[in-house]
């Protein structure tokens, strides 16, 4: 029996995931987007520099990203790769700290600062609870990373989008194709110094309301995927048991299944 790990919930084959750095006045705007067209994005907040200039008060903030994941790019946007170990972890569990506060659940990842990782940084990473890592390196693909906490995007906003989702929404879907995440990266504000918003609004309507596409927090991929890695199978792979507490789907034989939270499932 072929057995693939490419499925999505409900069987999608396509996910959606928008990041976007540094927590300024425009998210607002940036917000009502997503909201409206029925995309989730993850915001990496700078806690220090919410209450400064051109950053929104921070009982504004706090309801401002519902429905969306607040998630670290440390307290003051440093270089990691200048700081000592010391100054890094504080970076990264002070912004955590904070942040946790605003939002009120727990805030497992992060994007680097500048864009600046290293083995070391990752590690340090993890160690501060820290399960995935956005860099900047856009790979212009759709693959899912093998290393969450070296997680490469798409392409940043100001790419040549139409392009890009033509390719991605062309691209197999076949029942043993691997699945598809388109992962869009950038900083609210950039369209205020650009005065390019429909950049961003051409982007969200041509993407949004679609039924085969999975919309989804960064947070939720990294969850869902490690479950989808997590099940285990059984000799003949007529079976599977789903030891975490969300619900997957797999291709069996070119039929899509699902594999409930804890349970057992047999085709």
């Amino acid at each position: 029996m072929k057995i693939r790990l490419n499925l999505f919930p409900e069987g999608r084959k396509r996910a959606l995931t928008m990041s976007y750095d540094d927590g300024a006045d425009s998210d607002e705007r940036l917000v009502e987007i997503f909201n409206r067209c029925g995309i989730k994005g993850t915001f990496h907040l700078n806690s220090s520099r919410l209450n400064l200039a051109g950053m929104e008060r921070n009982g504004k903030k706090s309801g401002l990203y519902e429905g969306h994941e607040v998630s670290v790019h440390t307290k003051n946007h440093p270089h990691p790769k200048e700081l000592p170990d010391t100054e890094l972890i504080e970076e990264i569990l002070g912004d955590r700290a904070a942040l946790e506060e605003l939002c009120g659940y727990p805030v497992r990842g992060m994007s680097y600062p500048f864009g600046e990782y290293t083995e070391h940084i990752m590690e340090i990473a993890r160690l501060c609870g820290m399960e995935y890592g956005r860099t900047v390196a856009a790979t212009g693909g759709f693959a899912l990373p093998e290393n969450f906490m070296e997680w490469h995007p798409t392409a940043h906003h100001n790419a040549d989008l139409q392009t890009l989702w033509d390719r991605f929404m062309r691209a197999g879907s076949g029942p043993e194709d691997p699945e598809l995440l388109f992962y869009l990266w950038g900083h609210s504000f950039e369209f205020d110094r650009q005065d390019n918003w429909q950049v961003i609004e051409n982007f969200c309507r041509m993407a949004g309301g679609r039924d085969d596409i999975w919309y989804a927090t960064n947070i939720e991929i990294k969850d869902y995927v490690t479950a989808l890695r997590g099940l285990v199978f059984g000799a003949k792979r007529d079976m599977a048991y789903n030891p975490s507490c969300i619900d997957v789907w797999i291709t069996a034989d070119g039929q899509p299944v699902r594999v409930k939270a804890g349970s057992l499932t047999r085709w």
